[in-house]
């Protein structure tokens, strides 16, 4: 049996898109064979179901923003700059309506917490990761004496993901710039404090 050609990470970039849009269990077989332009039979083979197809997809979505996240932190010199940045950006995908898209992790977590505990755990250890990469930055932060030993920079970094979990989920319906751009500011400010 020939092996189906396709770019990989072209596909689950398709996949990881129909997700955020429709969730996971919204998003049928055919949603999904439009999407990535793959045959039902290339798709099973591939990635064996639908819920490959998402571990896929969530696997490329935390490669994508671990690669964003990185270069965005390497561009700055101090936890406050880069943090800062990060919120920033946060922000303005929240201004662009994109809050609901932005995060397949959490959008995930939230619709199948408790329905698929493989999925739950892979979400799980990723949004940990995350809070891991904040805390690496908090912690540099601190080294070079920018910021307070105390409260330590685990605590910081979950206060800090806590927040830009909120933000997103308060954007969804007050999408004001001033609101957004305030809040953002008193959390980095609570949190480098």
């Amino acid at each position: 049996m020939r092996s189906a050609e396709f770019n990989k990470e072209h596909v689950l970039r398709q996949a990881m898109a129909t997700f955020m849009q429709y969730g996971y269990n919204k998003t049928s077989m055919q949603t999904l064979t439009k999407a990535t332009g793959l045959h039902p039979g290339s798709i099973y083979c591939a990635f064996k179901n639908k819920k490959g197809l998402l571990l896929g997809a969530i696997e490329q979505y935390q490669q994508d923003r671990n690669a964003q996240f990185e270069t965005l932190f390497s561009q700055h010199t101090t936890a406050h700059s880069a943090l800062s940045a990060l919120l920033d950006v946060i922000v303005d995908e929240c201004l662009n309506g994109e809050s609901g898209q932005v995060c397949l992790l959490t959008k995930t977590l939230t619709e199948l917490e408790g329905q698929n505990d493989e999925i739950s755990s892979v979400l799980a250890n990723n949004l940990i990761s995350f809070e891991n990469s904040l805390a690496k930055v908090i912690q540099d932060g601190i080294e070079r004496q920018e910021i307070s030993a105390k409260p330590d920079a685990k605590e910081r970094a979950q206060f800090l993901a806590m927040g830009i979990y909120g933000m997103r989920t308060y954007a969804a319906t007050q999408r004001q710039a001033d609101i957004l751009r305030q809040l953002s500011d008193r959390l980095l400010a609570t949190v480098l404090t």
